[in-house]
């Protein structure tokens, strides 16, 4: 076998094995980041449902205070 044969055969191993180990690393990353995506679609969820759970309570109080004032009006 010849050098320039030689060196051939030793960049293709060198450039399969560099793109097989980006694609690996890139599933890695991937996958990372969809499950930090659901982690924050959890934390937004729980974020809107405690702020709907404040804006009904606020709404409730004021309701209250609505039949409170007709009723004292009617007097």
């Amino acid at each position: 076998m010849s050098l320039t044969s030689k060196v051939t055969l030793g960049l293709s191993f060198v450039t399969s094995a560099s793109i097989v180990g980006y694609v690996h690393y890139k599933q890695y990353y991937d996958r990372q980041q969809l499950h930090e995506g659901v982690i924050k679609d959890v934390e937004r969820q729980q974020k809107r449902k405690t702020e709907n759970i404040y804006n009904l309570q606020k709404q409730s109080d004021l309701t209250k205070q609505l039949k409170t004032a007709l009723e004292n009006e009617k007097r």
